[in-house]
């Protein structure tokens, strides 16, 4: 079974920057059969989906979450992949989770669509 596994969240300042990593298991499928996504949870809201991308070839599902600020990269030799976070906002406090699925994506960089999921790791954004 694919299996993942967040960590780097903390606590920073506003304008600061967090970089999350997600170790990605893929079980009896392979990391190019995978397509990885990033998602938020804050307090009484809905999941958020942030970023999410194809292994096998990077294209990247881009949404409307963090106008740019957020960036996604992998470390293929480790399995890794990344969220480069940036300009952070008080309002980006959540718990941020990667998740996974088979490729293709067929529904958007929406939690729906994703089928293995991180236990998230916590990001607070404060002075």
């Amino acid at each position: 079974q694919t299996q993942l596994a967040e960590s780097g969240g903390g606590m920073v300042q506003p304008g600061g920057s967090l970089r999350l990593s997600c170790v990605v298991s893929p079980g009896t499928l392979t990391l190019d059969d995978l397509v990885i996504g990033w998602f938020r949870q804050a307090p009484k809201k809905d999941l958020e989906g942030i970023l999410c991308f194809n292994w096998r070839d990077d294209y990247t599902y881009n949404t409307n979450a963090v106008k740019g600020r957020f960036t996604i990269s992998k470390d293929s030799a480790n399995s890794t992949v990344y969220l480069q976070m940036n300009n952070l906002k008080v309002d980006d406090t959540a718990t941020y989770y990667c998740a996974a699925t088979q490729y293709p994506l067929l529904s958007g960089c929406r939690g729906r669509s994703f089928r293995y999921w991180g236990r998230g790791t916590q990001v607070t954004v404060s002075s």
